[in-house]
């Protein structure tokens, strides 16, 4: 592990936090050690070894133990409304009775996830399990991938525990080809107990504007660029919006992904071309069309021009003070959030999804947001230093039974929903309650994200707007061009991977800002692109390839 890290010093030069890396490192070690791991610096038991002291646990729930569990994982912001603790939380509660199990929660800040797993990593005090995106395909995830994690001694390989000890799982995977294909590495290793959305959860981000303005001004939805123009300026001259468009831009990420970029025909990273091939959109020429369309938009005050400090805090005060009348995010934390928050304040507040805009009136948009079945980032490990790896995989193998289904899903019948002709419906107290939000109610009664398979009778959606909005969004061809996020690169493709992404990304996104900002001559485009090439992105893009070519293989 301590060889590891030192090959991996990068990662902590990456820390961008506000306080300084020797408090960081106090707080994160002081919480990791909470968890009672040891890391790989102590022989774990064999299975085969372990089983004799785990061998009296049961094969119905509430499992018969008395020891717990640690796990690592974030806890929805919602849910902090309310509790600073997921085991605090009615449905932590209700997990711990009906598995027997007791876990220990360590929650990570949410705005410093990446860091302190980093400094957990490198600590060797780990919990039993954690959940994290493990594939190694961007800076947020475990650097070289799930088979680098599993040499590192830091995770274990999962395909004897699943096959022994997680029953409601095995069963999953075996009845589901392409699940099965997408929770293992090219080799075949299973890694994680993994996050399933069912299809009607794929897509839930797009652009979204405000329609009583539009109505007001006798404007239609936007769908090209050049309707999108012409709609901001009204916003701006019209409606008094400092901010006509504006979107998060934290930790480097651009939160308005492919929306508008796609009308380019290319993508904010990397991608499948129409030819089947890998390509990475920030050096395509048609992206340089997509910087002068901002820079423009930032010149003419259309776009915010506090884009580069805007936190999701600044962009809620935005919308709802009228001062940005158009965004890209989410059905619940954006839609449902916003007009929950208005509809006493002004009841005409309406917002609506707006199509991916396209160059040309009537083209189906080159990209969008769509997810894929398998999530990585919601997903679990089993960590080496697991004591009972039986254990945690029984506890998590609650979750894909029918009844864990139930409670991570819906929550405590007579609770949180009942049944109504065989169709679980929330009750009152979650969806009409007089001073909770249905998405804050439902993250302390269930769980959001996590590793378990999303019920396809779930919706969260308390507008029609939200219904729509999945329908519009879901017009693209981005389930032919978004590039899997669970591809796993080898160990030695995912060192060099992560050394010229490092690069790659701290560069692009640089550049990125002085261009939009106006502080880099858009003329000096094709520098900037024989410069991310010289960082070695062509590299990167054969990586990618023969990794899509792998995993077309499986």
């Amino acid at each position: 592990m301590a060889q590891y890290f030192l090959a991996s010093k990068s990662l902590l030069r990456q820390l961008k936090t506000g306080v300084t890396g020797i408090l960081l490192m106090s707080l994160v070690l002081a919480g990791c050690s909470q968890g009672g791991g040891k890391g790989g610096t102590e022989a774990k038991p064999t299975l085969q070894e372990d089983k004799s002291a785990a061998s009296d646990l049961g094969t119905t729930y509430p499992l018969k133990i008395s020891e717990g569990i640690s796990s690592w994982e974030g806890l929805n912001m919602n849910a902090v409304t309310f509790f600073p603790n997921l085991a605090d939380t009615p449905f932590g509660k209700a997990l711990a009775e009906n598995t027997g199990v007791h876990v220990k929660y360590i929650h990570p800040n949410e705005q410093q996830t990446k860091e302190q797993f980093n400094l957990m990593i490198a600590s060797d005090e780990l919990p039993d399990t954690i959940e994290y995106d493990w594939t190694g395909r961007s800076a947020g995830s475990y650097p070289g991938g799930p088979e680098k994690a599993i040499k590192d001694g830091v995770i274990l390989e999962l395909n004897d525990i699943i096959d022994k000890y997680a029953p409601n799982l095995k069963k999953k995977l075996e009845e589901d080809k392409e699940l099965n294909k997408m929770v293992k590495t090219d080799s075949g290793k299973y890694y994680v107990f993994p996050m399933i959305r069912n299809p009607s959860g794929l897509v839930f981000r797009g652009p979204m504007i405000r329609k009583d303005w539009l109505d007001e001004l006798n404007l239609p939805v936007p769908t090209t660029i050049d309707e999108w123009e012409a709609t901001l300026k009204a916003f701006k001259e019209k409606k008094g919006a400092k901010a006509p468009l504006s979107v998060t831009y934290t930790g480097g990420n651009f939160e308005i992904r492919d929306a508008f970029i796609g009308a380019y025909h290319t993508s904010n990273s990397f991608y499948i071309g129409d030819d089947g091939k890998v390509k990475y959109g920030p050096v395509d020429p048609q992206y340089k069309d997509f910087l002068t369309l901002f820079r423009k938009w930032f010149a003419e005050g259309l776009f915010d021009k506090d884009f580069a400090l805007t936190d999701s805090k600044a962009l809620d005060n935005k919308m709802l003070t009228g001062q940005t009348g158009a965004t890209v995010h989410q059905l619940s934390g954006g839609i449902g959030k916003w007009m929950d928050a208005m509809k006493k304040q002004d009841p005409k507040f309406k917002l609506v999804g707006a199509p991916y805009p396209s160059l040309n009136k009537g083209e189906i948009p080159f990209i969008g947001q769509r997810d894929f079945k398998y999530n990585p980032g919601a997903s679990k490990a089993i960590t080496t230093a697991a004591k009972n790896p039986e254990l945690v995989a029984k506890w998590l193998d609650y979750a894909y039974s029918d009844e864990g289904a139930m409670l991570f899903n819906f929550g405590i019948e007579g609770e949180s929903y009942t049944m109504e002709n065989g169709t679980p419906v929330y009750t009152n107290q979650i969806k009409n309650n007089e001073k909770y939000t249905l998405q804050q109610m439902v993250s302390i009664y269930s769980k959001p994200n996590g590793p378990y398979e999303a019920d396809s009778r779930r919706n969260w959606n308390t507008y029609p707007e939200q219904d729509e909005a999945v329908k519009i969004w879901s017009n693209t061809e981005a389930e032919k061009h978004i590039l899997p996020a669970f591809l796993t690169p080898t160990d030695e493709e995912s060192k060099e991977l992560g050394k010229i992404m490092t690069d790659v990304n701290n560069y692009k996104e640089e550049m990125f800002v002085k261009f939009i900002v106006g502080k880099e001559a858009i003329e000096n485009y094709d520098q900037y692109v024989a410069q991310i090439k010289k960082l070695g992105i062509n590299r990167a893009v054969e990586i990618y390839q023969s990794a899509l070519d792998r995993y077309n293989k499986r």
